[in-house]
């Protein structure tokens, strides 16, 4: 049967990249100097340069102030090269900390989406490291952790995070009995950490068995991540799992039911079905407008609460934007060339697949997916303005949210509720590394930390949009439309990777997997 996909108005493919080169990577190697750029440096200070930074067997060095705007440097002040060492000119350019991606799925056999390609699409937005929150096994994830952390592979820096109670034909603890007590959950999570994994997705529980889980896993020094479902979060909301010691929340489940004051649990019609996706995202979208209004008693002393227990929040607001837009996320510019055809039939409306809620979508349920957004942003923005920890998040893969480039509308999200440009970077790259725990080692350009950077030809602060692997659009002075942007150098571990050689890299993958399908796109339900 001939499949085909919708045209869109305008080509995403403005990369100049010779294929002949290779994409594993340059390096590492014992010295690499990074000449010329301005520094973001991740943690809050505004940029910096002309800079050169030092990077010596994946460590920095040293990170030295250059010269000043509009005057050659002189290059007697400079770093200098060693002769095994290698220099990367970048004057001019922006370097930021490796983007950390907190909610990062490695694709998925639905999908028909496979750790390449994923990986490459994350290497070519920036990002170098990603934390997993559930996916296609313990055994699946940690031989990709393995191979990333020897760099065998091209991909990010992997934190595994099991689901809760997930098992695998090399990790079954249990013996297949389903966990129902509190030890048994405890049984679980100390076989868990013995395997090597990083944290724990919790879904919920009875609150017995959470609360075991959740102490358990804070005594082995291990993070965790709860999506609160709709089909525990009556008896176990944000509160019981922050008290219980759940290091972060992932979107917003949880936190609406925290804050009511006025039920005990949501207003669903008496015919909801929650295996109906319809249902159960159609009424998410009233679940804000249900909860205490902003500034309340009530909503301030449920802040106040996290933030005493330094709780973070990881809303990936994008993964749910196609509930207020369908249209603008169903047409988002790099679908064309950069959506696998198994993956843009997975997002179609469907009984079956996750996320494929369009069974009868229309203006009324975007509209009180619009006010749900307004106050789901308030809070987060206040959150963050009081201290708390905001961190981000893209769970691609689901919802026309396509890898790398939907975690840069998130970035543009978290603009939207209120985050200056400079906080937006920290959450994307200091507190995701503090939230891992792990910002001794990446999430700021300091000496002493790993060499894991996104460089950028363009000023992200002026216009996130530039991050995007197609750029952004602009008219030049001569009247003349161009692309400006995309990721130039992703370094991981000190090793240099071409982000566009890595992006054009997947749209070859995309077109082969095209003409073996004869596939082409347009709207379901339309006839050509």
């Amino acid at each position: 049967m001939k499949k085909v996909f919708f045209p869109i108005f305008l080509l995403v493919l403005c990369i100049n990249i010779s294929f002949s080169q290779s994409l594993e990577g340059d390096g590492p190697y014992p010295q690499l100097i990074i000449r010329g750029v301005m520094l973001i440096n991740g943690n809050g200070a505004p940029p910096q340069g002309p800079i050169d930074i030092v990077v010596e067997n994946n460590i920095i060095k040293d990170i030295q102030v250059v010269g000043y705007p509009g005057v050659k440097i002189k290059e007697s002040d400079r770093p200098q090269l060693k002769p095994d060492g290698k220099e990367l000119d970048c004057t001019g350019m922006y370097l930021m900390p490796g983007l950390i991606d907190m909610h990062g799925h490695i694709g998925g056999k639905a999908q028909g989406a496979e750790p390449d390609y994923v990986f490459k699409l994350w290497m070519a937005h920036g990002i170098t490291t990603v934390r997993e929150p559930s996916g296609r096994g313990v055994d699946f994830t940690m031989d990709l952790k393995k191979k990333s952390e020897k760099n065998e592979i091209i991909a990010p820096r992997i934190m595994a995070y099991t689901a809760f109670g997930q098992t695998s034909k090399s990790f079954n603890p249990l013996n297949d009995i389903p966990i129902s007590t509190p030890e048994q959950a405890r049984e679980w999570v100390r076989a868990n950490a013995k395997k090597g994994a990083d944290g724990i997705k919790f879904f919920g529980a009875e609150p017995e068995i959470m609360e075991a889980a959740l102490d358990e896993n804070k005594k082995l020094g291990l993070g965790s991540a709860c999506h609160h479902a709709q089909l525990s979060v009556a008896r176990w909301n944000v509160l019981h799992s922050a008290r219980a010691g759940l290091t972060s929340m992932e979107h917003w489940y949880g936190l609406p039911e925290a804050l009511f004051d006025s039920r005990t649990v949501q207003d669903y019609p008496l015919d909801y079905n929650y295996q109906n996706e319809q249902h159960r995202f159609e009424n998410a979208g009233n679940l804000w407008s249900q909860a205490a209004e902003p500034y309340s008693e009530h909503w301030n002393s449920v802040m106040n609460e996290l933030l005493e227990l330094d709780f973070t929040l990881d809303p990936t607001f994008n993964i749910y934007e196609a509930s207020r837009d369908l249209h603008k996320a169903r047409r988002a510019e790099w679908h064309e060339d950069y959506t696998l055809p198994t993956l843009w039939e997975f997002y179609q409306p469907s009984k079956i697949s996750h996320g494929s809620y369009w069974h009868d979508w229309g203006t009324e349920q975007e509209v009180a997916w619009k006010k749900n957004y307004d106050l789901w942003m308030t809070f987060v923005n206040e959150y963050k303005n009081r201290g708390g920890r905001v961190t981000t998040g893209s769970d691609s893969g689901f919802i026309f949210q396509l890898y790398g480039f939907a975690y840069i509308r998130e970035l543009e999200l978290l603009r939207e509720a209120g985050f200056h440009p400079l906080e937006i970077i920290r959450s994307a790259t200091l507190n995701g590394a503090e939230a891992l725990g792990m910002d001794d080692k990446i999430g700021s350009v300091a000496i002493g930390k790993l060499a894991d950077f996104a460089i950028i030809a363009e000023n992200p602060l002026q216009n996130l949009k530039v991050l995007y692997g197609t750029g952004a659009i602009k008219l030049t002075e001569d009247n003349q439309v161009v692309r400006v942007g995309g990721v130039e150098y992703t370094i991981k571990d000190g090793i240099i990777y071409d982000s566009k050689a890595l992006l054009a890299d997947v749209k070859r993958q995309v077109d082969e997997a095209k003409a073996k399908e004869n596939y082409t796109i347009k709207q379901p339900g339309i006839k050509q």
